[in-house]
């Protein structure tokens, strides 16, 4: 007599409907993200108001913006690695935490000096967060809305980035000290990190691959009571024990590839999960989709970070008052959000790669408008152009980024290749100013249209997982 198979976590979640548990762990790590872009956003208002109040040069404005991406590259690095070790949920509220007091402690500095130091903390937090969130999510998506999900959650990041624009405006040009309120509101992660320990799931692949099989079960059984609409079951210790329902199909001893592993598999109390090493990511198997995650990544951050963290000093350094200025990037960056809701639909009907490398030439044609750009209404229309094919771009690749590695590596796959991209962001803002001393401002977004066609050729490397379970 033959037992009959039972479904593995992994299949009981990825069978489940969008439910509110997904809807509370989408909106709870999207405000993390939020506050992260706020973060990021509200340094380039910063630096256009100290360039006039501080009477700062644009090597020092420079390094201001750049000295929160050196702690970002490190950040992801080091981010994605803890996540596949002590949870992903630990990790993000640590980097909330971090990046948060540091916000906090910048309004303070009294020097540029103090405040390129406070940065470089700040983007410790920040860099590690990102990665770390969109695994989570991912990891908890159901696979035939995942990269809808993953590029929500990416769509909080205009979100932030708006509320940036609107403090920017609003209180950085209100006074002297605007600029240090202005990051004193940004502390306010600092207290939301306590909401994301408390509230937010583990995520259970992780569970399972530590052997912390009766809290994997629990979280199960929580999203599977929400898609019934019933009051979950406290799990036991005969749920741990329930061989069943482990899926560790990286573990010795798994079950063929392919069939469901029963009772008859026999005992599963396996080792926990070998360390992730940087290496990993190099194998025969992964170093191709690595690799081209990498240049895509590098190429997405040079041109991103250096056209909008410098856009409002750009723009006041054109001969618009630093209120326009302002106004002006308010008003571009609006256009973020229906570029992140139209790559939302189209990750799922077109696929991830088609979409990322339709919004990347988007992105190069509309640098190139902008190149060319004379008067006010072409710089809007060509900003706000920008703004969507480029966020638009992000939210493909933020889908499709820890879909390409398993479950031991997810993390630190994702974090490696943020982190490659950090070295473009540091890089950008330094480059803007020389670029724009050799061919104005013309020059400097033509070099950012060549990049964007660069990033498209490496996406077309990318395989394509739309609708694909997650690889354990």
């Amino acid at each position: 007599m033959t037992s009959t198979p039972t479904r593995t976590r992994t299949e009981r979640l990825d069978s489940l409907p969008f439910t509110p548990q997904h809807r509370k762990l989408l909106v709870g790590s999207g405000l993390g993200w939020a506050f992260d872009a706020m973060d990021v956003g509200l340094i380039s208002f910063v630096i256009a108001a100290l360039g006039v109040q501080w009477g700062l040069d644009d090597g020092q404005r420079s390094w201001i913006a750049s000295a929160g991406f050196v702690g970002m590259a490190v950040g992801a690095s080091l981010g994605g690695l803890l996540a596949d070790r002590i949870g992903r949920r630990q990790v993000f509220a640590l980097t909330l935490l971090v990046y948060g007091l540091a916000t906090g402690a910048s309004a303070l500095a009294a020097s540029v000096g103090v405040l390129i130091a406070l940065r470089f903390v700040v983007g410790l937090g920040l860099g590690a967060e990102l990665p770390v969130a969109s695994t989570l999510v991912s990891e908890f998506a159901p696979p035939r809305i995942r990269g809808r999900v993953v590029v929500a959650l990416e769509a909080f990041w205009a979100i932030g980035w708006t509320l940036s624009a609107l403090i920017g405006y609003l209180v950085v040009p209100g006074s002297d000290d605007g600029w240090r309120w202005a990051l004193a509101i940004g502390a306010v992660p600092a207290l939301y990190a306590v909401v994301v320990r408390r509230g937010l799931p583990e995520s259970v692949r992780f569970l399972e691959s530590r052997g912390r099989h009766a809290e994997a079960e629990e979280v199960v059984e929580r999203f599977e009571a929400a898609a019934a609409g019933t009051r979950p079951a406290r799990a036991t210790a005969d749920d741990a024990a329930r061989p069943a329902v482990v899926d560790r199909s990286t573990a010795p001893g798994r079950a063929p590839h392919g069939r469901t592993r029963s009772s008859a598999d026999g005992p599963t109390d396996e080792p926990a999960a070998v360390a992730p090493r940087m290496g990993d990511l190099w194998s025969r198997r992964l170093r191709r989709r690595t690799g081209m995650l990498w240049l895509v990544w590098f190429a997405v951050n040079f041109s991103y970070y250096g056209a909008f963290i410098w856009l409002p000093s750009l723009l006041f350094d054109s001969g618009f008052s630093l209120v326009r200025s302002f106004e002006y990037t308010l008003i571009i960056t609006l256009a973020q959000l229906p570029g992140y809701f139209a790559s939302a639909v189209l990750v799922e009907k077109w696929g991830r790669r088609p979409t990322l490398v339709t919004f990347l030439l988007g992105s190069a044609a509309s640098a190139g408008l902008f190149a060319q750009a004379d008067g006010s209404t072409q710089v809007l229309v060509a900003g706000m152009l920008l703004s969507f094919f480029n966020l638009g771009a992000w939210g493909a690749l933020y889908a499709v980024t820890p879909e390409l590695y398993p479950t031991r590596l997810r993390a630190t796959g994702a974090g490696s290749a943020a982190a490659f991209g950090r070295l473009a962001s540091i890089l950008a803002p330094l480059a803007v100013p020389p670029l724009r001393d050799q061919g104005g401002t013309g020059l400097l977004f033509l070099v950012f249209a060549v990049v964007f066609v660069i990033a498209a050729a490496g996406s077309l490397g990318l395989p394509e997982r739309r609708g694909a379970t997650l690889e354990d």
